[in-house]
């Protein structure tokens, strides 16, 4: 199965999908949620809201529950320890020693507070990083991955609002 059909059969029955990207813009490819994000922006429907959460996805907790999703798909850099680009969906009890701890909040304690709240299906949408050290901008086999991904989730989510 592609990952827009994995995407696809996730969203199923989607009223509300919330998305976050997630990573820090300085440490080169943890940034990858954050340009996935902006690769979306302006191609959805009125029911799919991206969020851009940068390194403190907490902070956004209010405005996603005002939102009032069904679903939530966050995004960001994860040890997958595959090829760089690697995209795979990974459920919320697997996220904990998956998800880059660039974060203030862990993103598996993330995922069950947006579960527990808002009863929203929660998943994260995981890319393997090629290079995380201090410097601005996605490498350029991360930066090909972002839009491969910005289009499968464009396709999986088209028929969302």
């Amino acid at each position: 199965m592609t990952l827009s059909e994995q995407i696809a059969f996730w969203i199923k029955g989607c009223e509300r999908l919330a998305i976050m990207g997630i990573g820090n813009p300085l440490r080169g490819d943890d940034a990858v949620g954050l340009e996935i994000l902006r690769e979306l922006k302006g191609k959805l429907g009125g029911n799919v809201k991206l969020i851009e959460c940068g390194m403190v996805p907490e902070n956004y907790l209010a405005e996603i529950e005002r939102f009032h999703p069904t679903h939530v798909l966050m995004i960001d850099a994860a040890q997958l320890e595959d090829e760089p680009g690697t995209a795979r969906l990974i459920p919320p009890e697997n996220i904990a020693g998956i998800a880059l701890s660039t974060h203030a909040m862990p993103l598996s304690l993330m995922a069950g507070i947006i579960k527990e709240s808002l009863g929203a299906k929660v998943i994260l949408l995981g890319v393997q990083p090629e290079k995380t050290e201090f410097g601005e901008g996605l490498s350029p086999k991360l930066r090909k991955a972002a839009r491969k991904i910005a289009e499968d989730v464009l396709k999986a989510a088209a028929s969302i609002g």
